[in-house]
């Protein structure tokens, strides 16, 4: 029962945003911004998603195997696909990447440091994508005066009250670091191992930073679908902001937070949010359909076998070929 309601909810969520903005923005000119798809751009998008999913299985291969795990590159691209599918048809949008993390863990000698390989490897990409946005807003002027004239609006009560959490969250983290359980000390000592290791971050860094591209250039493809003319200068700014807030788990892949982030976006750059909202929808239903393989994939998978041997975290760089 909770978890149907809890479907509900985020499917609410999702149909209620894109009603509002059906509803605030003006319909016609929404109609003229969503236009046919090119079907060229289209499949120049699908063809994208391919290496993009095989880059983000690399990374968590070479994630699971700094961390002493086992997990091949053909299995991990085949859980990938898997785990895109489900995160896209399922509420919340981690559910498929919960699955994936379980189904490792069925397999592996270690099965919590198995799941914390996926959150991990999700989270070298989510900290790629805020540097990214955030240099985005630094090379973008009409964006970064309007968040900052957003953040003048703030009252003092407001400002008094981000003041209080910010300490409340600092004096928690230091009774935290006092006394750190002990699934903090194994998440810190794998995120050294795994992440910010002088022998790995920079292999972290370059494949996030490949996936985090794709994510761009299937978007900016979407816009070039439905004939947006719009400068790559102004238009690849725009995009990183829209794609963070599609990590918020309160509605169905996204579907309507990303569509209001991308018409507030277009609105605070001083373009047309009606182009900003069907260049959105455009993009979800290409990650839709390029996920459909893992459907697929469902289908037909068997319980893989119990590793026996699996390297350990000390182990060297471990070869991706």
């Amino acid at each position: 029962m909770a978890r149907a309601n809890a479907l509900l909810l985020r499917l609410g969520v999702s149909g209620a945003l894109i009603g509002l903005l059906a509803w605030r923005l003006d319909g016609q000119a929404l109609r003229d911004a969503f236009v046919a798809p090119t079907p060229s751009w289209l499949l120049l998008a699908l063809l994208v998603s391919v290496p993009q999913v095989v880059l983000s299985a690399w990374r968590w291969r070479l994630t699971a195997r700094r961390m002493g795990l086992t997990l091949s590159l053909r299995r991990a691209v085949a859980e990938y696909y898997a785990a895109t599918f489900l995160n896209q048809v399922l509420p919340g949008g981690v559910v498929g990447d919960a699955t994936r993390a379980w189904r490792h863990a069925q397999t592996s000698l270690d099965r919590a440091r198995a799941w914390r390989a996926v959150v991990i490897e999700r989270l070298s990409g989510q900290v790629m994508l805020l540097l990214i946005a955030l240099a985005g807003l630094a090379a973008a002027p009409s964006l970064r005066n309007s968040l900052i004239e957003v953040l003048s609006r703030l009252g003092d009560t407001s400002w008094a009250g981000l003041a209080v959490g910010a300490a409340g969250l600092a004096a928690l983290a230091l009774w935290i670091c006092r006394r750190p359980p002990a699934w903090l000390r194994h998440t810190l000592h794998d995120l050294e191992v795994a992440l910010v290791a002088s022998s790995i971050w920079l292999w972290q860094s370059l494949g996030s930073l490949g996936v985090v591209a794709s994510y761009i250039a299937i978007y900016a493809i979407a816009a070039r679908a439905i004939g947006a003319d719009l400068a790559l200068g102004t238009l690849l700014p725009l995009i990183p902001p829209v794609l963070m807030v599609m990590a918020i788990p309160l509605s169905v892949a996204g579907w309507g937070l990303r569509e209001g982030a991308a018409a507030l976006v277009w609105m605070g750059a001083g373009l047309d949010p009606a182009q900003g909202v069907a260049i959105s929808l455009v993009y979800g239903a290409i990650v839709l359909v390029s996920s459909l393989p893992g459907a697929w994939l469902l289908c037909r998978r068997r319980p893989p076998r119990r590793d026996r041997h699996a390297p350990t975290p000390s182990d060297p760089l471990p070869s991706e070929s």
